[in-house]
């Protein structure tokens, strides 16, 4: 599966946007323009999925924070609206999930007033002959296409916090929707990573296999162990090690019931180092190298400002890293880094998306109404 479009209505800078979306997806423009909206709206789609939508939304300041802040036309819902795409080539399957949320009624019962009500939700399967409704959600009611084609009632009433795709998402009543939230679950969303005294990076963890980094890197040490350990296999990461910080070597001691990792330096070279000693660049690179090398490929990778902290001779190695994990996974980068994005580009082919304000509201240059770019490039 592959994540084909993202729409995205009032929701903070982004007043209505859809964007067709390619195998690598690299963003790039000034601070204040909205990237972030871009790839927060992603994690919100995915915290709908995980039924975590409305903690997320507070956890922003709430439903009045988060909602476009810009003016409505006349009749217009206060509501934040977020649309995927997801195509399914093995099975000759697409898939459209829809989520709107707004807020409490000036009239309503007590309850929490900024907290998001989800309005909306509606899940649409096409098998290349036009898309069925699979699921309707209005207020607490779900209604799901049975075995003959008709809507019926699912017997479970939703509080308006709740969303509809993540009660049906283990339910087995709709396989097509347990595949789509699989996908979505899976994707991973690396927001830079702590590096101070007290991060997990700094620290061992639990020796327990570990496919896949944690989104603070908390098993950091458990991802390098499974690859040494049960691949068997390190030689991209070493090679990329090498490159990035001046030859140095990964060193990964064998798990007992904790794991851990340090670097030989080529000046040091009777000394390991440990995660403790290492500096915020060095910390921060390997963290990425974890992420885009783990045991197995997340389906979609999102990175936000990668380039942080990291010293300029770092960047290539990064891009190299980007593109060795884009032949499995896709990839979603935002940056600030006209230098990263030019790695990219001449690694992986695509051109950056030039990210900007457009009366007030995030746009990506150069981008018809539809999503698509305007001068026909399939690169972009």
């Amino acid at each position: 599966m592959q994540l084909a479009a993202l729409s995205a209505r009032q929701y903070r800078s982004l007043r209505a946007i859809r964007m067709e979306l390619g195998g690598v997806n690299l963003f790039i423009g000034a601070n204040g323009v909205g990237k972030s909206n871009l790839y927060r709206a992603l994690q919100l789609v995915q915290a709908a999925v995980r039924g975590t939508f409305a903690r997320e939304i507070a956890a922003e300041g709430g439903m009045m924070q988060a909602l476009w802040a810009g003016p409505r036309r006349n009749h217009e819902q206060a509501r934040i609206v977020f649309t995927v795409e997801v195509e399914d080539e093995t099975n000759g399957l697409s898939f459209d999930y829809r989520i709107e949320a707004g807020l409490r009624p000036p009239n309503a019962a007590a309850g929490f007033m900024y907290e998001p009500q989800v309005k909306a939700e509606s899940f649409r399967v096409d098998t290349g002959r036009g898309p069925v409704e699979m699921m309707k959600r209005q207020g607490p009611g779900i209604f799901l296409r049975d075995g003959r084609g008709r809507m019926a009632a699912f017997g479970e009433s939703l509080l308006t916090s709740e969303t509809a795709i993540s009660v049906l998402a283990h339910e087995g009543t709709a396989p097509e929707i347990s595949a789509f939230c699989r996908f979505v679950d899976q994707w991973r969303f690396f927001h830079g990573f702590r590096t101070d005294a007290a991060s997990p990076l700094r620290h061992p963890c639990l020796a327990v296999t570990a496919p896949l980094l944690d989104e603070d890197g908390a098993n950091l040490a458990a991802v390098f162990a499974t690859l040494s350990v049960t691949r068997e296999d390190t030689v991209e990461l070493d090679e990329a090690i090498a490159v990035a910080l001046g030859g140095a070597r990964l060193d990964i001691s064998e798990p007992e019931t904790e794991a851990s990792f340090g670097l030989s330096l080529p000046e040091f070279p009777r000394r390991i180092f440990t995660a403790r000693e290492l500096s915020d660049g060095q910390l921060r690179f390997l963290a990425l190298a974890g992420a885009l090398l783990s045991y197995r490929a997340p389906p979609l990778i999102a990175l936000n400002e990668p380039e942080s902290s990291l010293h300029p001779d770092m960047i290539e190695p990064l891009a190299g890293l980007i593109a060795k994990a884009s032949e499995k996974s896709q990839i979603w980068i935002v940056t600030h880094s006209e230098r990263l994005a030019e790695a990219v580009r001449l690694r992986c082919g695509p051109r950056p998306l030039r990210v900007v304000r457009q009366d007030g509201a995030t746009w990506i240059e150069g981008m018809r109404l539809t999503g698509a770019m305007a001068d026909g490039d399939d690169e972009a």
